[in-house]
């Protein structure tokens, strides 16, 4: 299960919204910070990174610069927090995770967050489990607060 603080979530869903109402639509994407509870299965989500879309094709694709995503993830060191995922955007949908967005993933354990929006904005949430298992659907709640 992943748990979005109310602020978390709707710092993703706005992020996805700007990015489909762009001059060029565009798919956006970030890193999620939170803490992972004890039994290992449960990942709160208390903040997130915003991260520029490096991908040659942003309108299809979505890439985290490695530079950039090296500086973010000192930040949620910094910060006292634990990476628990990457978040992007599906401007006209799916609502779940592509082709290429298996080939990408890289960190097990960890939830790969879309927000699709070929309708109202929906939240969706995959862990990755490795490339054996590929990833396994995970229940989305939203919490009070802002983190």
């Amino acid at each position: 299960m992943i748990e979005f603080m109310r602020g978390a979530y709707d710092a993703v869903v706005t992020h996805a919204i700007e990015g489909r109402e762009a001059t060029e639509p565009v798919e956006v994407c970030g890193v999620l910070a939170g803490r992972i509870e004890a039994d290992a299965d449960r990942h709160v989500v208390t903040s997130t990174y915003r991260a520029n879309n490096a991908a040659e094709t942003p309108r299809t694709r979505y890439l985290i610069d490695p530079e950039e995503q090296f500086t973010i993830l000192e930040a949620i060191e910094a910060a006292d927090d634990e990476v628990i995922g990457f978040y992007h955007s599906h401007p006209t949908g799916p609502p779940h995770p592509s082709e290429t967005d298996a080939v990408d993933a890289t960190w097990s354990g960890r939830s790969y967050v879309i927000c699709a929006l070929d309708g109202q904005p929906f939240v969706g949430s995959w862990r990755w489990e490795g490339d054996d298992d590929g990833f396994r659907r995970e229940t989305v709640a939203i919490v009070p607060g802002t983190g």
